[in-house]
């Protein structure tokens, strides 16, 4: 199991903070605090984050401007971020949030069991993700003959791979039955990212192993 995946808040207000953190107290994360956009900027310098809870209406930089120097970063520009706004937001506020690189947004005050629902799918893309980039740099070593000697056993590194692949299978399997028939769309497009990657792995393994 990779390490825990942390989750970035980012929010003006400590109690808004401490809020969140409770929410999200039983999902196997790491929440890491940020008090502003600056803050929240210089956490993802060094830290990886599967995913961003962003308010959007903070002093100095707000959340739409945060998030448009996240995703000008090659490093975080594909770390999903969920907007947290108020219900009186103006009436753009969902294109302006789809506009500088959000996934999705929620209003408050928010259903708890909704925003652990969409959290949760996220860190299980994540975890999904994560496995997928290291099977497929097994499958790219094992092809190009780069494993060292000890790990050259083909018959028990196919059978390895096989194992990852098929638990990556059954788990993406098992997300898109808690998404359910009719996801939001961003996470449809998630979803369906990470299953073409998903089979042209597959499709790769099968040619090597055929």
């Amino acid at each position: 199991m990779p390490d825990r995946a942390k989750i970035l808040l980012v929010d003006d207000r400590e109690e808004n903070l401490i809020a969140l953190e409770a929410i999200l107290s039983s999902l196997d994360i790491i929440p890491v605090r940020a008090r502003s956009g600056e803050e929240a900027l210089k956490a993802l310098l060094n830290t990886d984050f599967a995913l961003i809870l962003l308010d959007v209406r903070m002093p100095g930089m707000d959340g739409f401007e945060t998030a448009a120097h996240i995703k000008r970063r090659e490093r975080t520009r594909n770390i999903p971020i969920i907007f947290l706004t108020v219900v009186d937001s103006a009436p753009d506020f969902a294109f302006r949030g789809y506009a500088a690189g959000a996934v999705d947004y929620l209003t408050k005050p928010f259903d708890p069991w909704v925003l652990r629902a969409k959290v949760s799918v996220f860190v299980e893309l994540y975890y999904m993700n994560r496995r997928l980039a290291e099977q497929a740099a097994l499958l790219r070593e094992r092809l190009t003959g780069e494993l060292p000697a000890e790990a050259r056993d083909q018959g028990a590194v196919l059978g390895e791979l096989s194992r990852r692949l098929s638990s990556v299978e059954e788990e993406l399997a098992r997300v898109r039955e808690v998404a359910g028939p009719s996801p939001d769309p961003a996470l449809a497009t998630a979803l369906n990212d990470l299953s073409k990657r998903v089979g042209d792995l597959r499709a790769g393994f099968d040619a090597f192993s055929g």
